[in-house]
């Protein structure tokens, strides 16, 4: 029989390009999501990409009945794959409270539900915020966590913490996969990254503004130390990413894992500056969007990019497509989404 994964948050931009990958390698997946940054016809356009319609049930994770009443119901599974988090950088600084609990919250009762269903594998979305601004790059697992810059950075550093603790002290294994800066869309462009509101992330305010949703972007800050003044990220191919998560499944899976908890920086160990993936934005569409530079935002570091030789060498996972290939990915989503939008 098929291993059965959850996968929460799986309506969202890299859970949704997860499950398709899942479902695409013969795994049966189940979605749980609250839909507070996603849309309901996830599912459908999984289906319409895969030839499956995944499992999928509307839950917050975060209140602790309702997170137990569903592992109860599904004592099935075989693994976990938790994406469900706000993820905002700059939102959590306004809001902290409401990151802390969520964040930690829906953690902690996944946590509770697997071990009280003996569901012993977890792969967690992760994140280097829980870097911050390091002393050197690019920057390796063995880097030390050091205070976060922003209440969502430190909610995963909590989470990883929290997730050790358990690990340690029970059957469970898990594998923290620390992301550099997801970007771009599925090759179909019936999912990308579909942000409810006002745009937190670079990728997708670049094609609104180019599709005419928004006046301009907002690029906050020109006065770093790099190149060119503006913040410098690792930015990677969401389908690479997501490639990264069933290697991770299966190592656990197989039993293949060296440790309890093992830590896996995901990026293509390039750095590219905000105006750097404004002209390749600009060569793939054609299209030249309207950017002001403003004030630097709170809780963002200067410049951050992976070490990726850890995972290269021991998961045997590396990402495979370029800057101009995610950009020109993510502007077929937004005109995809155009489309529809029209008829």
């Amino acid at each position: 029989m098929a291993k059965k994964i959850l996968v929460t948050g799986g309506s969202g931009y890299i859970g949704s390009h997860t499950a398709v990958e899942l479902l695409q390698k013969g795994y049966e997946v189940l979605i749980a999501d609250n839909l507070s940054n996603s849309s309901a016809d996830i599912p459908q356009r999984i289906k319409a990409i895969t030839g499956i319609l995944p499992g999928f049930e509307k839950i917050d994770l975060a209140e602790r009945d309702a997170a137990l009443g569903f592992f109860r119901r599904n004592k099935d599974l075989d693994a976990v794959i938790h994406f469900a988090a706000l993820k905002a950088v700059g939102e959590s600084v306004q809001f902290p409270l409401l990151y802390y609990r969520n964040n930690i919250n829906s953690t902690l009762n996944i946590l509770e539900g697997m071990k009280e269903n003996g569901i012993r594998h977890i792969v967690f979305s992760s994140s280097c915020t829980v870097y911050g601004q390091p002393d050197r790059l690019p920057v390796t697992e063995t880097a030390p966590i050091k205070q976060a810059v922003s209440p969502y950075g430190n909610t995963k550093q909590i989470c990883e913490e929290i997730i050790n603790d358990s690990c340690a002290i029970s059957q469970m294994s898990a594998i923290h996969l620390r992301y550099f800066n997801p970007i771009g869309a599925h090759g179909s462009a019936l999912i990308g990254e579909l942000p409810l509101g006002v745009p937190n992330n670079l990728m997708p305010f670049i094609t609104q503004v180019a599709i005419g949703k928004r006046d301009y972007l907002r690029v906050w800050g020109n006065d770093y130390s790099t190149p060119d003044g503006t913040a410098i990220r690792d930015y990677i191919h969401v389908v690479d990413l997501a490639q990264a998560h069933i290697i991770a499944i299966e190592r656990l899976l197989e039993g293949r894992n060296r440790e309890k908890t093992e830590v896996f920086n995901l990026g293509t160990g390039k750095g590219f500056s905000v105006l750097e993936v404004i002209r390749s934005f600009e060569k793939v569409s054609g299209e030249k969007p309207e950017y002001r530079f403003m004030a630097r935002r709170q809780g963002d570091v200067e410049q951050v990019w992976a070490d990726t030789a850890l995972a290269n060498e021991v998961l045997g996972w590396k990402a495979e497509k370029g800057l101009d290939e995610m950009t020109l990915s993510a502007w077929r989503w937004e005109q995809h989404l155009a489309g529809i939008e029209k008829v």
